[in-house]
């Protein structure tokens, strides 16, 4: 039986925008995993640029300059609102007619995008995907306002409060007015349809997101892929002979990329365009600055080798990395500003809006930090801070590692606060020495006989002087350490062990230049960085 009652005219409209808000949305998804140029948003915008005779061209430049681009996509979303209002409108009575209209937005969408050079049939997926996400959209949403014939009473929509009836003080529930054939009620549900289009545009708004990101992504790898990194002004010297023991189950004294840690509040990761990058450094100086990225890769770079810790690192815990890094600097930017005498903190913000407050002396006593533009010999990776990022050695990164770095305000200490001191951390964060077990690993079964007890040990910016181990709480004994080019890494150590058969424990120490060795009581990561031995058990048979 076929409806001769519709839903209000307002309530096709506001389900024809939201299908075309997911329809756009899936869209976008689809972009960013086939490429920017295969949403049908910009590629209509472009098809209109490319179309338009040349003194409109001249009219958008002249009067919105360089916000012209924003303005045609934003006149393109107008358009189409207002298109998907009126296909929502016309599909209350038709559904076809819906379907039909959101197929004609297709067909010039995939136009649009077909007409790029170098386009072929997968560009037109991300559109047809939107048009079909569309069109299931606006279907369902018009059967959740207008529920079928056939349905029962609670099915149609008045059976209870719920549904859009309204319950009279005396339990009887008043069914609404409008039939949608003689004799027979019919329910036009406001709340079914308002939670639905809710739902919507939520997840328009989700895949958008996601999609945007993902374009993103690789617009930014793309540009990481097109630098250049200068060579270093100061060349970090060649690693010494003996660096690196070569022990297999010990974390190598570079860390790869790859498997370098990542500890940072960011769920996706801040995708930023060096050429758009700038550093602004301003506070307490005498002449602020802003430096683009062009600028800083052209400044006197400086290479070295230096092991980053997170706070939140456990002892025996993984998050800590030995790279080499290139970068300008601090010291040197920041004298350029010129540092009034009361300024005694660094406030760096991200690109994401993490801060993290940095002592200023730290930064001017001649270690290497810096403004790091590569990683072991590349430009930085995006997760790790591309397409600058602070490195300061001593400190653990909370309050000195921030990536994707955009602005620097000098400051005190009494004046502002960082991200994670109002959340119980503390202000200032030095690295404690520490060491860790790599082999044999904890809970490993180890043949009996000779073994190799090895690990690494750290004490930035002060640097591991020795490195005890214990089997069994007997007497300690000094493992050998391999050679490092200076404070600021970690160092391996290795001892040589007759296992006998049975369980063991094994317990390690190590003790910095300064002759501080590390205390064998146990604290928590919080509020500034975990101590203890690290101590593991294993079989031997």
């Amino acid at each position: 039986m076929q409806r001769n009652v519709a839903a209000p005219a307002w309530a096709g409209a506001l389900a024809g925008i939201v299908a075309g808000a997911v329809a756009l949305g899936v869209a976008q998804l689809g972009a960013g995993l086939v490429g920017a140029g295969s949403f049908p948003v910009v590629a209509v915008g472009d098809w209109v640029v490319d179309l338009s005779p040349a003194p409109l061209k001249e009219f958008a430049i002249r009067t919105f300059g360089e916000n012209d681009k924003n303005v045609l996509v934003g006149g393109v979303l107008v358009v189409l609102t207002l298109i998907a209002a009126g296909i929502g409108v016309a599909a209350r009575r038709r559904p076809v007619h819906g379907t039909a209209g959101l197929a004609l937005f297709g067909v010039v969408g995939v136009a649009a995008v077909l007409t790029r050079p170098g386009a072929g049939f997968a560009d037109a997926l991300p559109t047809l995907a939107g048009v079909a996400a569309g069109v299931w959209t606006l279907s369902w949403l018009l059967r959740r306002a207008t529920p079928a014939e056939d349905a029962g009473p609670e099915d149609a929509g008045f059976g209870d409060a719920r549904s859009g009836g309204a319950v009279s003080d005396d339990g009887t529930i008043e069914r609404p007015a409008v039939m949608r054939a003689p004799g027979v009620p019919y329910a036009f549900d406001r709340r079914r349809l308002i939670t639905g289009a809710a739902g919507g545009v939520v997840a328009a708004g989700a895949a958008t997101f996601l999609g945007r990101a993902l374009t993103g992504a690789r617009a930014v790898d793309a540009a990481r892929v097109d630098v250049t990194i200068p060579a270093a002004a100061r060349p970090a010297a060649p690693l010494p002979a003996g660096a690196d023991l070569k022990i297999n189950g010990l974390s190598p004294f570079v860390t790869p990329n790859a498997d370098f840690y990542r500890v940072d509040t960011a769920l996706i990761v801040p995708q930023v365009d060096p050429r758009a990058w700038t550093l602004r450094v301003h506070g307490l100086v005498d002449r602020p600055i802003e430096i683009t990225y062009d600028d800083l890769l052209r400044r006197p770079l400086t290479e070295a080798d230096i092991t980053l810790t997170c706070v939140s690192n456990e002892v025996g815990g993984p998050y800590v990395g030995n790279a080499r890094w290139l970068g300008a600097r601090m010291a040197d930017v920041l004298r350029e500003a010129g540092l009034r005498p009361e300024a005694d903190m660094l406030l760096s913000t991200s690109d994401d809006g993490f801060t993290c407050g940095t002592p200023l002396d730290v930064i001017m006593d001649g270690r290497d930090a810096l403004f790091a533009v590569a990683m072991n010999g590349e430009a930085l990776p995006v997760d790790h801070g591309f397409p600058v990022r602070q490195v300061v050695p001593g400190l653990y990164g909370y309050v000195s590692a921030t990536k994707w770095v955009v602005d620097v305000k000098v400051t005190r200490f009494d004046t502002d606060e960082a991200y994670w001191t109002p959340r119980g951390w503390a202000a200032k964060g030095p690295i404690k020495t520490q060491s860790r077990i790599d082999v044999p690993r904890a809970g490993a079964k180890v043949a009996a006989g000779p073994t190799t007890i090895a690990g690494v040990a750290w004490a930035q910016h002060t640097g591991v002087d020795a490195v005890e181990v214990r089997v069994d709480r007997g007497a300690w004994r000094q493992a050998r350490l391999a050679q490092v080019p200076g404070p600021d890494t970690w160092r391996q150590w290795a001892l040589d062990w007759d296992a006998t058969p049975g369980d063991h424990t094994i317990e390690v120490r190590a003790t910095d230049a300064a002759g501080r060795t590390q205390t064998d009581q146990l604290a928590p990561v919080a509020p500034d960085g975990a101590t203890g031995w690290h101590t593991i058990d294993v079989r031997v048979s």
